[in-house]
């Protein structure tokens, strides 16, 4: 499946987890309820994975989650706020970063429209 494929396939999830629940649960609703409905199509997902930090040749295993991995390439942070900040994008942006990922999604489900809370991170450098 190419990444543009895969994007649109956990947008349309996304979507119909949102138009089924609607804004105003917690993260961790809307992370279980995609979780399930990405299953549902047939993709590979992890919920809460661990990604080590690696400072000076240690790794740590300092409690790092990506809320939800696709296919082992596209990154998920799940977020129920008011509005998405330059901070969400920043820690998206670090995941990829830690995991080797190019491309990641904010889904915010606080939102009256789905299309109002989805904004692509695309990670172009080198990890740390």
């Amino acid at each position: 499946m190419s990444k543009n494929d895969l994007n649109f396939e956990v947008i349309g999830c996304a979507m119909r987890v949102h138009s089924a629940l609607g804004p105003g649960l917690l993260e961790s609703t809307y992370e279980a309820c995609l979780c399930h409905e990405l299953k549902q199509v047939g993709l590979n997902v992890l919920r809460q994975k661990p990604i080590p930090l690696v400072y000076k040749e240690i790794q740590l295993e300092i409690g790092y989650r990506i809320d939800l991995l696709v296919e082992d390439q596209l990154i998920l942070e799940i977020k129920a706020v008011e509005r998405i900040d330059d901070i969400h994008l920043a820690q998206l942006l670090t995941y990829l970063k830690l995991s080797n990922c190019t491309q990641g999604l904010v889904l915010n489900f606080n939102v009256a429209s789905m299309k109002n809370g989805i904004k692509r991170v695309v990670n172009n450098h080198q990890s740390l």
